[in-house]
Order: C-alpha cells, then sequence, then structure tokens
C-alpha cells in the first residue's frame, strides 16, 4: 500500500479526506489542544477531528485560522453529542459547533453515539449537508445493527463510521460490512490509549522494522484501508505518529497482528457501541 501523509479515501460521496488525523480529545486543556493542532498543521497533517463534547472546537478553529494552511486545505471533523439529538435539537447544535470552530463549513459531522433519537437525528444531518453546511455526513459507534436500521430509514448512506479499532480490537465484520456498502471505517483510539503498546508480540515486530509499538499500530490501521485520528497534545509523539508512510508491513506480520486480537476496548463496558438499543 503506496501511501503518504496527504494520500486521501475518497468518500461515497467524492469527497476526500486524509487517511492521517489529529484527534482532538483532551477534556479541560483547550489552549494546550491549540497549540497540538497548530503544530500538527505545520508538519503536514491536514485531518483535525472534534466534538461538541470535547469543548474544544473554539480551540481548534483558531489554531486553523491562524496556520498558514488555507482553511481548503484542512478537513475538519466534528459531532453532535448525546445531549442534542432530534431534528432541530442536531441542526441547532451544528450551528453551535460551525460557531465556535468558525471555519465557515464542516467537513464532516458525524452522530457521536446511536442514542435513542439518531434516525430524527439523521435526517438533521442529511438536510444540512442538502444544504451545503458541511461536507460529508457519517456516524460514530455505530454497530452493524445500528447501520443496517439507518439505511433502512434513508437513502442517504453515511460516509464515514468512526469506531474504536486497533490490532487488539480487531472487527473484521465490521470493516467487511463497510467495505461493501461503501463507508470508511475510521479509527479512534488506535493505539489502545497507550495500555497494550508494551505487547510481546508488538513489540518485537517493531524491533524488527525499526519503528515504535505506535508505529506498527498505525501502520497496521492503513493496510486495512482505515483511515486513523491518534489523539495527542505531545509534539514527539505527533511527528511519531505522522512517520508511518516510508515502511510496509508484511502480509504474514499482517496476519499475526490481526490474531492479536481480544476484543480489548478502551471504554468501560458502560459505553460498548453494542449495548446501545
Amino acid at each position: 500500500m503506496n501511501i503518504s501523509i496527504e494520500s486521501c479515501a475518497r468518500l461515497n460521496n467524492g469527497i476526500e479526506m486524509p487517511y492521517l488525523g489529529l484527534g482532538a480529545y483532551a477534556p479541560g486543556q483547550g489552549p494546550a489542544v491549540r497549540c497540538a493542532v497548530a503544530y500538527a498543521l505545520e508538519i503536514g497533517y491536514r485531518h483535525i477531528d472534534t466534538a461538541r463534547i470535547y469543548g474544544n472546537e473554539r480551540e481548534v478553529g483558531e489554531a486553523v485560522a491562524q496556520s498558514r494552511v488555507p482553511r481548503t486545505k484542512v478537513f475538519i471533523t466534528t459531532k453532535v453529542w448525546n445531549d442534542s439529538h432530534g431534528y432541530d435539537d442536531t441542526i441547532r447544535a451544528f450551528h453551535e459547533s460551525l460557531a465556535a470552530l468558525d471555519c465557515g463549513y464542516v467537513d464532516l459531522y458525524l452522530i457521536h453515539w446511536p442514542a435513542p433519537q439518531r434516525l430524527e437525528t439523521w435526517q438533521a444531518m442529511v438536510t444540512l449537508l442538502e444544504e451545503g453546511k458541511c461536507r460529508a455526513i457519517g456516524v460514530s459507534n455505530f454497530t452493524i445493527r445500528h447501520l443496517e436500521e439507518l439505511m433502512a430509514y434513508s437513502l442517504t448512506v453515511p460516509a464515514v463510521n468512526q469506531m474504536e479499532f486497533s490490532p487488539f480490537l480487531y472487527q473484521k465484520a465490521l470493516l467487511d460490512f463497510c467495505r461493501l456498502h461503501h463507508i470508511q471505517l475510521e479509527a479512534y483510539s488506535p493505539l489502545t490509549c497507550g495500555r497494550r503498546l508494551d505487547d510481546a508480540t508488538l513489540v518485537a515486530m517493531a524491533g524488527r522494522y525499526d519503528r515504535t509499538p505506535a508505529q506498527i499500530m498505525l501502520r497496521w490501521a492503513l493496510q486495512h484501508d482505515v483511515a486513523v485520528i491518534p489523539k495527542s497534545i505531545n509534539e514527539r509523539r505527533i511527528t511519531e505518529n505522522a512517520a508511518v508512510f516510508d515502511f510496509c508491513i508484511s502480509n504474514d506480520d499482517m496476519t499475526l497482528l490481526d490474531e492479536l486480537n481480544e476484543d480489548f476496548r478502551v471504554a468501560s463496558p458502560a459505553w460498548y457501541p453494542e449495548n446501545w438499543p
């Protein structure tokens, strides 16, 4: 798989989304997020992922506006939170996010979790898409069951499904389903929040490739054609996470990494997507 930091996935509506993004989840650290986004843009990142619940949309927007990168070259994702579901509330929440970002438009707007009013929320998002307020719409934490429900309800298929995904949570059935329906899978917590970086198989493989375990995990996801949004406010780690485009994991080693799956999740069981009705 020959890709670079500039490489993009073509979404099902023709929009291009960079495979590598910076996750901006860092509660209570708005100024640090602003600095992290500014640094990431400086070294070549062109995709920033935030959400209303993160409380840092304003700082993300400021960093983008103050950078030397034109707004049209930056892909910005944000999400509607669970307390704003329903048609009217979603429209209101979107405009609040847009005002905080102050960036003219949103590239990708996601349903953060499959809360009970998700179908009404989706209809509002379709309206926003049709009005040109956002360039693409999608979902996050949707299982196959949730996706099937949504596609039975609406002719507009989500462009993206953002899910927790790593070698230790290799959701192959979901990945295959998304590929079949032209939904781009995007991995959050692709590094397991650091909780599996000391795995013996992973460490040994990193040594063979002269890479870090984190770089092996990110490259593994990319070679599965999964976009990644590792989160960090640390410049060294932001740099390290971008240095994954000049090597390739062999097919045999990809299989070894696939076999690390243990259904390990960073989130607590109460937040498992499978537990949402």
